[in-house]
Order: C-alpha cells, then sequence, then structure tokens
C-alpha cells in the first residue's frame, strides 16, 4: 500500500494535502464488506500549529452545527445514553471517559513520560462487532514544554470523517493542555488505511478542484466559535427530544 506523509502549518493545510495525495497516488482496492471499491494509501497528517487559523476547511459533510455537535459527542459523551438503550455499542467518548484522568496525573507525574495513552480500541467487542471502532489510540507528550498529540485510525474516510474527526481530536489536545497550563504543540494523525470509497470519487475530485480554484477556509476564532456557540442551545433540545422518545 502506497504510504505518504503531509505536512501543514494549519488544520486544513494539512488536511488539504492529504486530501490532494490521495486524489493523486491513492490505489483501487477491493472493500469486500461494504460490496464497493475504494480509494486508498496510508496517510501521516502533521498539524504543526493546531490552533493556528484559518481553522477550518470547508470541505467536508456538514456545517457548524454538525461540527459542534460532533465536538461535544466526542468531548462530553452527549449521546452516550443511546449505549443504555441498546441502539448503539459504544462511542468513542464512552471508551475514552475513564482514562482522561490519567493521561493529565500521568504527565504530571513525569512530564516525560511516554505512558500517557488513551486507548480505544477493545479487542473483544471490536471483533465480534460489524462497527469496530476506527480510532485506535492517541497518545500524549509534552515536549520542549508543550503537548504534542498523536492519534492512529485503523481506517478513516477521508472525504467524510477525517476533518471533523481531527477537530474534535485537537480540541480535545486543547482541553488536556489548558487543565496541564502547557501550550499547545503539533498533532499528528495516522491512517492506516486513508480512503475514499467509489461513490464518493466524484467528491473527492471535486474538493480538490476547488481546492485549486480559490480559498477554502474559515477562520474559527470570530466566525466558526460564535456560529457554534450560537448552535449549542438548538442541539442540546434535540439531545433531549432524543432521549425523551420511546
Amino acid at each position: 500500500m502506497e504510504e505518504r506523509l503531509v505536512k501543514g502549518r494549519t488544520l486544513p493545510e494539512a488536511y488539504h494535502n492529504a486530501l490532494k495525495e490521495l486524489e493523486e497516488f491513492g490505489e483501487i482496492s477491493p472493500c469486500p464488506d461494504y460490496n464497493t471499491n475504494q480509494k486508498e494509501l496510508s496517510m501521516t497528517m502533521v498539524v504543526e500549529e493546531p490552533l493556528a487559523e484559518p481553522m477550518i476547511s470547508k470541505l467536508f459533510i456538514g456545517g457548524y452545527r454538525e461540527l459542534e455537535q460532533y465536538r461535544q459527542e466526542m468531548l462530553d459523551g452527549i449521546l452516550d445514553f443511546e449505549i443504555e438503550r441498546g441502539n448503539w455499542a459504544y462511542t468513542y467518548h464512552s471508551r475514552m471517559e475513564k482514562q482522561f484522568p490519567f493521561i493529565a496525573q500521568e504527565l504530571r507525574r513525569n512530564p516525560d513520560s511516554r505512558r500517557a495513552v488513551i486507548d480505544i480500541r477493545d479487542w473483544e467487542k471490536d471483533a465480534a462487532s460489524d462497527d469496530p471502532a476506527c480510532l485506535q489510540h492517541i497518545q500524549f507528550f509534552i515536549r520542549a514544554g508543550k503537548l504534542h498529540s498523536k492519534v492512529l485510525f485503523r481506517s478513516n474516510d477521508a472525504c467524510k470523517a477525517t476533518f471533523m474527526n481531527a477537530f474534535a481530536l485537537i480540541m480535545l489536545q486543547k482541553r488536556i493542555a489548558d487543565e496541564l497550563g502547557v501550550p499547545m504543540g503539533s498533532y499528528t494523525h495516522r491512517a492506516n488505511s486513508f480512503h475514499c470509497y467509489e461513490k464518493d470519487f466524484g467528491m473527492l475530485e471535486g474538493y480538490v478542484k476547488r481546492m485549486n480554484e480559490g480559498e477554502v477556509t474559515y477562520d474559527y476564532v470570530g466566525e466558526w466559535e460564535d456560529m457554534m456557540i450560537e448552535a449549542q442551545p438548538e442541539i442540546a433540545a434535540a439531545v433531549e427530544k432524543l432521549k425523551n422518545q420511546n
């Protein structure tokens, strides 16, 4: 499988570089579990300054409301109740939350630690599941006084998931950095299978075309952040309505 490494100062820069690499160098391979083909390669995406502006890409499925809801799902577990109802086997938050205190404790114990790891994969449950976790683990390092984050996905949908995944995980990195009182370092996003399904080949091609034709970013602070905050009551009401459904 083709192996690629991209870097960018900002999240959109790195993400857009990754999309271009997939479009140009991705190999077509079968994906029999979903009865389709995919364009695929292995991707390591390094964001040098995760909070630098512009922080928002226009090239993902959804808008500010969807991004804010996903951030809350990942960091705060607003849909974890679906597990108790038996609708979902897990959420990323449900597998991470009990490990959050350990990360801060370990990095306070030893700022040079290599042990600050969150494991998401549950081998026994995922081996028997039709929907095993794509995100596998997250490791945090303090180096040169900054908190760096490195994540591993076994599988990552480049067009429909990667940006939202990375944004939420950067927000998690920021939350931990703030708790520790240290500045943000780099964010590294590794996907062993960075792919686009055949039905979305046109979407990938269109994304690359839009990059080549003009500006495809927004600022987060002072622009999207405000809209995401304004969407919070609507999200809360929708979640409460969902909770009250029989």
